[in-house]
């Protein structure tokens, strides 16, 4: 930039102009690499496997180069490691030991995780944590069923917010302009006969989850599944989180059904006097 200023002396007003575009450019392009970095890393994240160079470039639309430069970078930090063998890439170990540094806070899961193993004790079915993140469910924690036939669900899972019991008890306690947000941004899609596709019905739904103190997908994200779940309040009586119980319709019913109403209404109450004693660390805040 010294060296462009010098050459163009005798225009000045050009010159600046043409310093302040450069230098936005620069910026620009700075943005778009760690975009691209990133998209990189989801591509590998996408399938658990080795990916070659010319899959990821026909993945991703980029030129080798673009892509080879990229994991070269990854490379020397460690996010990123390539097969001696095969030529071929994977995530890091790096992501790893960031993971490991982040379980060891003290953290939601760890403050949830006692109440949850009684819940599932108890019950003897699937227990979840969840958070809201971008107008979604993101699973955070969860306890298989203590049956043989057992209801499939992942960590870090995303499912929508007006389907799920752990998603309506989270939307029912949002802010009315953020309930309208996720259903302009995520729509209220169809998964069963049971899924609630109308802002009206959806909005009567929340108020009787606000009345009673919990949610129920009764079959609305997967037929012959039925979730109860409740909100878990933080200090500002703000709902960031929500626990569930999971299991299929068969198995929970009649008496079994409101005993398990009243328990999942309690252990969210419980994890919530929790949250509110300590000062927690959080998915990208301090509670």
């Amino acid at each position: 930039m010294i060296l462009l200023r010098k050459q163009l002396s005798d225009a000045p007003k050009t010159t600046e102009s043409m310093s302040f575009m450069t230098n936005s450019e620069n910026s620009s392009a700075h943005v778009k690499s760690v975009e691209r970095a990133f998209l990189l890393v989801e591509a590998l994240a996408h399938e658990p496997r080795e990916h070659s160079l010319t899959d990821l470039s026909k993945t991703l639309g980029w030129p080798k180069s673009t892509v080879h430069g990229l994991l070269s970078t990854l490379v020397q930090y460690r996010y990123a490691q390539q097969s001696e063998e095969s030529g071929r890439y994977r995530l890091g170990v790096r992501f790893f030991e960031l993971g490991a540094r982040m379980g060891g806070m003290s953290d939601i899961r760890s403050l949830a995780l006692p109440s949850m193993q009684r819940l599932n004790r108890d019950l003897g079915e699937m227990v979840q944590l969840a958070t809201e993140d971008r107008g979604e469910v993101l699973y955070l924690e969860k306890l298989d069923s203590l049956h043989l036939i057992r209801i499939v669900s992942d960590i870090g899972r995303r499912l929508p917010l007006h389907c799920t019991g752990l998603g309506k008890a989270m939307l029912a306690y949002m802010p009315p302009s953020r309930v309208k947000q996720v259903i302009r941004e995520h729509g209220l899609p169809a998964f069963t006969a049971k899924t609630i596709t109308t802002i009206p019905a959806l909005e009567k739904e929340l108020a009787e989850i606000r009345a009673r103190g919990f949610a129920m997908d009764d079959g609305e994200i997967m037929e012959g599944l039925r979730c109860i779940a409740a909100p878990i309040f933080d200090s500002r009586e703000n709902v960031k989180y929500a626990v569930s119980v999971s299991a299929i319709q068969a198995n929970m019913s009649g008496e079994r059904l409101e005993y398990a109403k009243k328990q999942v209404t309690a252990i969210a109450s419980e994890i919530s006097k929790a949250i509110q004693s300590e000062s927690i660390y959080s998915i990208g805040q301090r509670q």
